[in-house]
C-alpha cells in the first residue's frame, strides 16, 4: 500500500500498478487499436481506390494518428482512465491526488505515449517504470497522473464512527436527496481517517464538508454542534434510511405454527362467508301455571349455568 498524501494532509490508500500488469494492459489495448486500424485502413483503401498515391498516403497517415493516438485519448477521457486493457487488468489512471483525470491529462499521456511506447517499442516506458518508485512512465510524470490497482484483494472497509448519543435521530427530517455520492464518499473517507490527521487540518476539512452538506440540504446546522459530530450524525441518518428501505422491501414472514384466533372465512360457491357465531342454548319455556291458591308448587329447575329469560 502506497502512502500518498494530498494537499489537505489526507493519506490515500492507493496501490500503484507495477510493470507486469501495466504491460499486459498496454498489449491488450494495442491489439484492439491495431486491429481496428487495419479494418479502417482496408475500408479506406477500397473507398479511395480512385485517388492518387499521395492522397492515399495522406489518408493512411491521418488514419494512423487518429486510431493510435486520438482514440486512446478519447477513451481515457470518457472512461475516466479505464481503457479496455486497464479494465481487464483492474487498473485505472488517476491524478496524483487520487481524483479522476481530465482531457488535458489524457492528452499529455497520449502524446508522450507516441514516443515512449510506439516509436521506441516501449523501451523508454519500461525503463522509467522500473526506475520510478510508484511505477510511473514519462507520460505520467508530465501529466501528473498515476496508474493504480482497483481490485485489491483483502481490502477492509473502515467503519464510520457513530455519532454522539445526544445527536441520534435529531436529523430525521433532513432532506438528503440532493447530496451527491461524491460528497458522501469524501465524508466517509474523512470520518474513517480523521484520527490520523492534524487537529487543525481535520477541523478545517470537517467545516468545509459540513458547509457542503448544509448547502446541499438547505437546512442550517444546529448551533453548538461540532462539524465532525454533525457529519457523523448525517451519515448515520443516511445509513438508517438505507437500512429501513432494505427491510421494508423484504417480504413479511408468514405466521408461525400454533392455534390461531379462530376459523377463517369459508368459501361457499366461490364467495367467502364468515362462519356463524355459536348459538347459545335456550331453556325451553315452562308451561303456564294455573293461578289460584290451590296451584301445586313445582320444584325449581336444575341449574344449567345460563341466566333465566326475563
Amino acid at each position: 500500500m502506497n502512502g500518498l498524501v494530498t494537499g489537505d494532509a489526507v493519506v490515500l490508500g492507493l496501490r500503484p500498478a507495477r510493470l507486469p500488469s501495466r504491460a499486459l494492459a498496454v498489449l491488450l489495448d494495442l491489439t484492439v487499436y491495431v486491429t481496428g486500424y487495419l479494418l479502417v485502413l482496408l475500408a479506406l483503401v477500397l473507398a479511395t481506390a480512385g485517388l492518387d498515391e499521395a492522397a492515399q498516403a495522406a489518408v493512411s497517415v491521418a488514419t494512423l494518428v487518429l486510431v493510435l493516438v486520438g482514440v486512446p485519448i478519447a477513451v481515457e477521457t470518457l472512461s475516466h482512465g479505464r481503457s479496455l486493457g486497464k479494465l481487464a487488468c483492474g487498473l485505472r489512471v488517476v491524478r496524483e491526488d487520487g481524483g479522476p483525470i481530465r482531457f488535458r491529462h489524457a492528452l499529455v499521456r497520449g502524446a508522450m505515449g507516441v514516443v515512449e511506447l510506439l516509436m521506441t517499442f516501449g523501451t523508454v516506458a519500461c525503463t522509467a517504470s522500473l526506475v520510478s518508485e510508484r511505477g510511473r512512465r514519462v507520460g505520467d510524470v508530465f501529466a501528473g497522473t498515476l496508474v493504480i490497482r482497483e481490485r485489491v484483494p483483502g481490502a477492509r472497509v473502515m467503519p464510520v464512527p457513530p455519532p454522539p448519543p445526544w445527536l441520534a435521530g435529531r436529523f430525521a427530517g433532513l432532506d438528503l436527496s440532493a447530496v451527491p455520492e461524491g460528497l458522501w464518499l469524501a465524508i466517509r473517507q474523512y470520518l474513517t481517517r480523521m484520527n490520523q490527521l492534524d487537529p487543525h487540518t481535520g477541523a478545517v476539512m470537517a467545516a468545509r464538508l459540513a458547509d457542503d452538506v448544509v448547502a446541499r440540504t438547505g437546512a442550517p446546522a444546529p448551533p453548538g454542534v461540532p462539524a465532525a459530530a454533525f457529519l457523523m450524525a448525517v451519515v448515520h441518518e443516511r445509513q438508517s434510511r438505507d437500512a429501513a428501505r432494505v427491510f421494508a422491501a423484504a417480504p413479511a414472514p408468514g405466521p408461525g405454527p400454533g392455534p390461531g384466533p379462530g376459523p377463517g372465512p369459508v368459501a361457499y360457491g366461490g364467495i367467502p362467508v364468515e362462519p356463524a357465531a355459536p348459538v347459545q342454548p335456550v331453556r325451553p319455556a315452562q308451561p303456564a301455571r294455573p293461578v289460584g291458591p290451590a296451584a301445586p308448587v313445582e320444584p325449581a329447575p336444575p341449574a344449567t349455568g345460563f341466566a333465566p329469560p326475563a
